[in-house]
This record gives C-alpha cells, structure tokens and sequence, in this order.
C-alpha cells in the first residue's frame, strides 16, 4: 500500500521526513507557509549554518526523559546524519570542539541542496500553504488551510517548529491543535536567547567578548553551569555562555535569579603562576591581567575592587589580592529575564517527549500521527545541537511514517 503522507513544516526537520518516507515509496505532501523550504535553515550559525555537533549526546539535552533522547539519538546520530547530508551533496567539516559545518560554509548550500534533493525525490511541496487546523478522520486526517483549502492525508508528521523567528513562519499555530487532539502543550517560551540584566560592572564593557564559566542561581540553588563565549551588550549578555542557560532562565522567571560568571575558567592555574613569578616586581597588575583577559576588563574590574587603575603587583597586599582574584571569577550580575521570541534560537515548552515513541515519533495518543522537531519540548545546548535533533527526529518519523 502507498502512503499518502502529509507533513506541516518544510524546515529540517520536516524535510528530512520527506525525503525518508519518499526513499521508501510514499507519496509526500510537504506543507509550509513560506514560499520556499528550508527558510530557518538560512538563519542557522550566522548564515554559516551550524548543521550537527560531533558530540551531540543525550545527556547534552534538556528534556522530561534522557533515555528517550538516547534512544532517538541511537537511531539516527551524528554519523547517521554526516552520512546522509554526503549523500545529497553537502560535504561538511567539524571544528576542534565538535561543531560541524558545511564545506562551502553558507546556509544557502545547504537549502539549495535540500531543495534539489527534493525536487529529485518527487516530494509534492505545497508552499505558500499555511494549516490552521487537524482533523482526524477513519482513515486519516484532513488538513485546513487558509481560506478553507483541505487536504486529505493517510498519515500526519507535525514539524511545524515552535515561535522561534516568528518572522520565519514559526508561530506556534498548530499548538492548539495538537492540543485539541489530546495532546498536553506546556508553556512555549524563549530558548538560547540573549539574557537580559543589571548593569552590574559590566556596564562599561559593551561589546566585549571573552570565554566564561556561568552559573546560574535562583536564590541558593544553582540552575545549571555552562562553559563558553560571552559577549557584553547593551541589554545584558549574549553568547553561548547564557545562551545555553536561557531556557532555565525563562522557566523561572520572577524568581530571584542571578548570574555568576567566572571570567578566569579557562587561564585561572596559568595567570597565577604568572602572578607568581611577578610578584615582587613594579609590573601594573593591569598589565598582568591582561595576559588572559580582554584590555577592557582589567580596568573595570580593578575600580570594582576599589583598587587604583595603576596599582603594581609589589603594591598590593595578598589580602586585597585574593580579593581581586575572587571577584574576577565569581562576578554576579542580577537576571531579569531573557529577549523574546524574534532573539532567540529555539523554544523551551510544547509537547512533552513523553507522549511521543522514541522508536518511531509516533503520537502516544493519536494513531497515525507523528511529531518531530521543534514541536517537542526538548531544548539543546548552541553548537548544532537542536538541528540534529531536528534532523534525527524527521528521519525516524518518515522512515516510520511512510511505511506502507
């Protein structure tokens, strides 16, 4: 039997599906409201498009069951998904820290060669088509679009993102559809977005960047830690380092919560041993900072300590030493929330993994329905993360879905 198969959201992780289910004889229907597939995907690592991470593993996610995510990642991996992106003729590299990237270096590589792929695999790609609604039938769904246009489906793969660039057509539509269908949908707010605070010292420092340990407290209680880049802005901060703590941020907000960054996590052993060797000589201590901090911050931070800009290594007393030593990696800064929607990555909230199969993305609750993808309330770290499981999670569905 052939499978009519229709699946809402033309970003990866719908088009993974269609080309899966397609490989395997079905006929897809792919639904998207832009004019074009695979326009997030444009969006992704700068434009440079951050498409995997050698390390993506279940334990890097957030998410209500991390032998779930094991099991989707044990199906369709990191291999799995380099493999097949040098199928369709996307050759990628991995940066020392795991982050993959596709050899021509430009997201629009990518879209096109998706876009090709599917023109070959015969995917019928309805675009322009936004779905208001689902309904299930006997033997399948019916699809309505704008201005009551239907379609009829034997099978349904759901990969309609979250509200993530809502100017990219991630708006969050069919929530209350899934919603409706007796799914539970938890609150859909930001992910690996930008964290807006006080001031706090940082205030002078706009536009630096420089590589931290952040610690995320509410109250007493640590949230999570995170190691990596930090740049200063207006607002706050923005980079990996709170990117990657911003969907605890949003699931807390009104609490009494605060950053503590360490800006010496990655050099503290080897600026102490220069400290070391200087420390009887009439070297600026600014001046020795500034062997593993950005220019900026050595002045700033000295002022804090309400120690003079020009203060010699011999000068300083070991008390106020230490004290310095100790603001630098535990300065703390008041959160008072993250940016909204059109900031940041990906969403935090939606359909609980629980009432998905990890073997299959099959509904729990819907027969012939599947999900994957941003939909799904599973939230990764910045480094291509969320994009292999949006990739993994559409393959495991097509590969399913359009099984006859």
């Amino acid at each position: 039997m052939t499978v009519k198969l229709g699946i809402i959201g033309a970003g990866p992780a719908g088009m993974m599906a269609a080309l899966q289910a397609s490989s395997i004889g079905a006929e897809v229907l792919l639904f998207d409201s832009n004019p074009t597939p695979g326009r997030k995907l444009l969006v992704t690592g700068s434009g440079h498009c951050n498409i995997t991470n050698a390390n993506a593993a279940a334990e890097r996610y957030a998410c209500a069951d991390p032998d779930w995510m094991k099991q989707v990642l044990s199906r369709f991996g990191h291999a799995d998904l380099r493999a097949f992106l040098t199928e369709i003729g996307i050759l990628t590299y991995a940066t020392s820290d795991g982050w993959c990237y596709p050899l021509s270096d430009s997201a629009q590589s990518v879209v096109d060669a998706f876009a090709a792929a599917l023109a070959l695999a015969g995917v019928e790609l309805q675009t322009g088509t936004k779905i208001k609604d689902i309904q299930p039938g006997r033997n399948g769904f019916t699809l309505i679009a704008e201005e009551n246009k239907t379609f009829t489906v034997d099978r349904l793969i759901v990969a309609s993102g979250g509200k993530a660039y809502p100017t990219l057509g991630s708006t969050g539509e069919l929530f209350p559809a899934l919603e409706r269908l007796g799914h539970h949908v938890l609150p859909v707010l930001p992910a690996l977005a930008p964290v807006l605070t006080e001031a706090g010292p940082f205030h002078k420092l706009l536009g630096v960047r420089l590589d931290v340990q952040a610690t995320l407290w509410d109250g007493k209680t640590r949230l999570g830690t995170t190691d990596g880049n930090l740049i200063v802005t207006e607002w706050g901060f923005n980079g990996p380092a709170v990117m990657d703590l911003s969907h605890l941020v949003s699931k807390h907000a009104g609490h009494d919560l605060r950053l503590e960054l360490n800006l010496l996590a990655a050099n503290e052993a080897a600026l102490r041993s220069l400290i070391e060797r200087k420390r009887r000589l009439a070297v600026p201590l600014r001046v020795v900072l500034e062997a593993v901090l950005p220019p900026k911050v050595p002045p700033v931070f000295l002022k804090v300590a309400g120690l003079p800009v020009d203060i010699t290594l011999e000068e300083i007393s070991e008390e106020k030493l230490k004290s310095l030593l100790h603001l630098l990696t535990h300065a703390s800064v008041a959160v008072k929330g993250t940016r909204g929607f059109e900031y940041c990555q990906i969403k935090t909230g939606g359909v609980p993994v629980t009432e998905v199969d990890p073997i299959s993305m099959a509904s729990r609750i819907v027969p012939g329905l599947y999900l994957a993808g941003e939909v799904l309330d599973v939230v990764g770290p910045c480094g291509g993360y969320n994009l292999q499981f949006a990739f993994s999670s559409g393959a495991i569905a097509g590969k399913i879905a359009g099984n006859g």
